[in-house]
């Protein structure tokens, strides 16, 4: 394997098919208030305890993007890493996040084309043991070949 040094990621040659990788992250109020400032998203269901109480939910949960961006972190961190760009991401909420939950986000390469030098990933976050957030990402990854 030709990969990069260990925390700079993958080239596109070095990756296969079922590669995988995961983080775990425990959503702090402290998250979401700060999601909130950095998006512009204050739906108070993410702020406010006496709003969110009075929904759906019964108590504050955490914003969508803030669990996708788990992914995004994964990409850009870990697999493929470092010199990845993100081109696409489908995304389905399947259940809300509390503050509190502990979230694992995956991903795992289901498909790679060499021409176009882009990877298919599945993507999914969960909670104890329940899917939150599915999806599929395509991104582009840098060759070992650096004019490829």
């Amino acid at each position: 394997m030709s990969a990069r040094p260990t925390g700079l990621g993958y080239y596109f040659e070095d990756l296969s098919v079922g590669m995988s990788a995961d983080l775990m992250k425990t959503v702090m109020s402290n998250d979401v208030i700060g999601f909130a400032q950095l998006s512009g998203d204050t739906n108070p269901v993410h702020l406010s305890d006496h709003f969110a109480a009075r929904t759906p939910f019964r108590g504050r949960i955490a914003h969508g993007l803030y669990t996708a961006s788990l992914i995004s972190a994964l990409l850009g961190t870990k697999l493929p890493g470092p010199g990845a760009i993100y081109l696409e991401q489908t995304l389905h909420f399947r259940s809300p996040v509390r503050i509190g939950d502990v979230i694992r986000a995956y991903v795992e390469v289901a498909e790679l084309d060499a021409e176009k030098r882009r990877a298919r990933l599945a993507c999914e976050c969960v909670v104890d043991a329940k899917t939150v957030l599915d999806g599929e990402a395509v991104v582009l990854v840098p060759s070992l070949h650096r004019n490829a």
